[in-house]
């Protein structure tokens, strides 16, 4: 018998892979306000804000090192079908130190973001709540990470038309 956590974790596993990929391959981009871009699928109903990273700095034992990585994202997705009323996810390109979390910070306040493969995520729906609250007052934000290989990597995500987009996201999937 699998523990809720774990239920819940592979549940949204698979959902943000499906994001990624719609992401990815979408041609549903609906608006761009300044930094973030929103789509929209129908089938099933969702609809996501989406960024890259301003700045990317990527380090091994202190040391600036040249790294091969996939698509750097950070997301919030809205599935009206599934109740996920902006769930923040966040892909680094790389699969992440098995065990690791990422370190979210916002204008100087962190919060711990769990980690499956190349996936992180908060804990659960109230901590995605405070996140969003954070991101629309914030300016930027700065995820940590780890990879499995032992790279450090930062990136600078800017939050700027990040209300406007999440404001657009929910409206389009209400």
């Amino acid at each position: 018998m699998t523990s809720p956590f774990l239920r819940v974790a592979c549940a949204a596993a698979v959902a943000l892979s499906a994001t990624a990929s719609l992401a990815q391959e979408s041609t549903n981009r609906v608006a761009t306000k300044t930094d973030w871009s929103v789509f929209t699928e129908d089938s099933p109903k969702e609809c996501w804000g989406v960024s890259s990273p301003k700045e990317t700095v990527n380090s091994r034992d202190g040391q600036p090192v040249s790294v091969r990585r996939g698509d750097i994202l950070l997301f919030v997705t809205f599935r009206p079908g599934a109740g996920a009323k902006g769930e923040v996810s966040f892909t680094g390109g790389y699969p992440f130190a098995s065990g690791s979390t990422v370190e979210m910070a916002i204008d100087g306040k962190t919060y711990e973001l769990f980690t499956d493969g190349e996936w992180a995520w908060p804990g659960s729906a109230e901590a995605d709540a405070t996140l969003l609250a954070a991101m629309k007052a914030g300016a930027t934000a700065t995820l940590t990470a780890r990879s499995g290989r032992g790279t450090q990597t930062k990136d600078t995500f800017s939050l700027r038309g990040f209300t406007a987009a999440m404001e657009e996201a929910e409206t389009r999937c209400k």
